[in-house]
C-alpha cells in the first residue's frame, strides 16, 4: 500500500483535522487549502455548500466529495470504495467529521 502511513495516525483538531471512522480504519481528513479548492472546483462555493448542509440539503455525494478531497493520505481504495464505506459507516458516524471540516470552512483556523 503506497502513500499510507505505516503507524496509525490520529486526527490533530489543533491543525483543523478530523478523525472519519470507516471499516475499523480512521481515515484523518484535513482541509487545506488545496484540498478544499479541489471540493470547491468539483462541488462549486464552498460557502453555498455549508448553507445546503446547515439547511439539511447535502447530498451523500457532496459529502463524500468533501471528505475524499480532504483525506490527509491518499486512500488505497478506489473513490467508489470508499463511497461505500461512508455509506456502510451512516451519516451518524460521518456527522462530526462532516461538522469538523464544514467549522473550518467557515471559521478557518488550524
Amino acid at each position: 500500500m503506497t502513500g499510507v502511513p505505516m503507524t496509525p495516525v490520529t486526527a490533530n483538531p489543533h491543525r483543523g483535522e478530523a478523525g472519519l471512522p470507516l471499516d475499523g480504519v480512521t481515515h484523518v481528513l484535513r482541509p487545506t487549502f488545496g484540498a478544499l479548492v479541489a471540493a470547491e472546483e468539483e462541488l462549486g462555493p464552498l460557502f453555498a455548500l455549508v448553507e445546503r448542509a446547515s439547511g439539511g440539503e447535502l447530498k451523500l455525494s457532496e459529502m463524500v466529495a468533501l471528505f475524499w478531497h480532504c483525506l490527509a493520505h491518499p486512500s488505497a481504495q478506489s473513490r467508489e470504495d470508499f463511497a461505500e464505506a461512508v455509506t456502510r459507516a451512516g451519516l451518524s458516524a460521518c456527522a462530526p467529521a462532516l461538522r469538523s471540516l464544514l467549522v473550518q470552512v467557515l471559521k478557518g483556523g488550524g
